[in-house]
């Protein structure tokens, strides 16, 4: 049987970093629990977590930036 793969890709870069402030992943701005349920939400729920990425990158650039 042929395993089923998900249409929808994780957005993993291999940057595997917790930012402290934020909670988010500092390479695919997700959080822990979203990176550990990733291979089990259906393509609905990976949607709405890819949906938040572009905000959360906007904003841990400006935490970042205040960090400086």
């Amino acid at each position: 049987m042929k395993a089923d793969v998900s249409a929808i890709p994780s957005p993993c870069i291999s940057v595997c970093r917790m930012h402290a402030g934020s909670g988010w992943c500092e390479g695919c701005l997700r959080t822990i629990d979203e990176i550990a349920a990733w291979s089990v939400l259906d393509d609905q729920h990976k949607r709405a977590v890819w949906k938040l990425l572009p905000q959360r990158r906007e904003v841990l650039a400006a935490m970042k930036g205040q960090a400086s």
